[in-house]
Parts: structure tokens; C-alpha cells; sequence
């Protein structure tokens, strides 16, 4: 199990209108993953319809990267035992990042987005909030999301600064250009381990549709 826990807790060092595809997702290489359904395909990218799901969710600050690693380790810890009972929650992907605000005290404003990031897992269908055990720590939070549709667009290799970047302009301009409202923040999803080949690991990023 150690040696499971250290190999996950360096999972984040470091074309055409398609018709109706409807497409199921709920698993990836054997971890339990969204279920969603593709509605449709623009230029490359996926109009999917998620179900609703339970996450666990931690708010972190500083650049994306460091924010990305530090809100990976707490929530990681936490599915390892970190919680009342020392019980163990399957783990699942993708790893999700989104810029969060935060309210400062006076006068009420808002942290720039680039300062303040949520990162969640998904947590296992089998849990409900109520049988969830308690975390340890009180960063952690759960929430349940109604069901979404968004746009997203997938690509490999390292899901540097400037490569999230460059996808995220892509996506942008794909839900411009086919007349969709999105909304103004994107999430980002990191599905594969440090050891996956950089052409063989699935990075997305989506915008959620108005």
C-alpha cells in the first residue's frame, strides 16, 4: 500500500459538426471515472451531458502547478486513511482543477483567478455524504453537483502552463465559433500517473454550457 500511496501522490509533481453519438463513460483503466454521455462532437471537441456526482473538494492558493500538487496531496491523504476511522476510499479520476474566488474580509472582494484554485476527486458511487467517513481535515469539503453539459476538448503530453493555455484558446474559439454560452472559468481534468508516456496521457479541458 506504501508503495501504491507514493506513486499516487506524485501523480501531479511535475474536427466537424458530429451528430449524437451517445457515448457512456464510467471508467478508465480501472478506476472509476465520470459517467457522461457525448451529445455531440465540434471540430474535435465533446458536448458531453454529466451525471450528477459527490466530491471532495479542498481550495488552495498560489500558482497552478503548486496549487495543483498541494490540493492532490490532502485530498490524497484523506482516501489513504486521513479521515475518522482510518478508512480507505477507492480512488478515482480524473484529478479536477478550477480557479476558485475567495471572499476577503474588508471590503468584500475577490481573489484573481490564477491565486485561488479548487482541486476535487470524484468519490465513489457506493458513498452517499452520509457514509462518507469524516476527514481529518477541516480543508476538505464534500459537495454534491447537479448534472452538466460542457464542452470539452482532449489532448496528450504534458499538461504544461502554456500548453493548458493553448487548449484552453482552442476550446474557447470551437465554442465561439459554433454560437455556444459557456461559462467564463474552465476546469481542468488530469487522468494519468507521472509514469504514463507523455503521448499516451489524457488531459481535457471544459467549459460548463449555459
Amino acid at each position: 500500500m506504501a508503495n501504491t500511496l507514493a506513486k499516487v501522490l506524485t501523480l501531479v509533481t511535475g474536427a466537424g459538426l458530429g451528430g449524437t453519438t451517445a457515448v457512456a463513460q464510467g471508467t478508465y483503466h480501472g478506476y472509476e471515472a465520470p459517467t457522461y454521455t457525448v451529445e455531440q462532437v465540434i471540430d474535435g471537441a465533446e458536448v458531453r451531458a454529466y451525471a450528477p456526482s459527490l466530491l471532495a473538494i479542498v481550495t488552495v492558493q498560489g500558482d497552478r502547478d503548486a496549487a495543483l500538487r498541494r490540493g492532490f496531496q490532502v485530498l490524497a491523504g484523506y482516501i489513504f486513511g486521513g479521515n475518522e476511522g482510518a478508512a480507505k476510499v477507492a480512488m478515482t479520476t480524473p484529478v479536477t482543477q478550477a480557479p476558485a474566488k475567495i471572499a476577503m474580509t474588508v471590503p468584500v472582494t475577490q481573489a484573481a483567478e490564477g491565486d485561488a484554485w479548487t482541486v476535487s476527486f470524484m468519490m465513489p458511487s457506493s458513498y452517499t455524504r452520509d457514509t462518507l467517513p469524516t476527514p481529518k481535515s477541516d480543508a476538505i469539503r464534500f459537495e454534491e453537483t447537479p448534472g452538466t453539459r460542457q464542452i470539452v476538448l482532449r489532448y496528450s503530453g504534458w499538461a504544461t502552463a502554456r500548453s493548458v493555455a493553448s487548449h484552453e484558446a482552442d476550446l474557447r474559439a470551437i465554442a465561439t465559433k459554433a454560437g455556444l454560452t459557456v461559462d467564463p472559468d474552465a476546469r481542468y481534468y488530469y487522468y494519468d500517473d507521472p509514469f504514463t508516456a507523455p503521448w499516451n496521457r489524457r488531459n481535457e479541458v471544459a467549459l460548463i454550457l449555459r
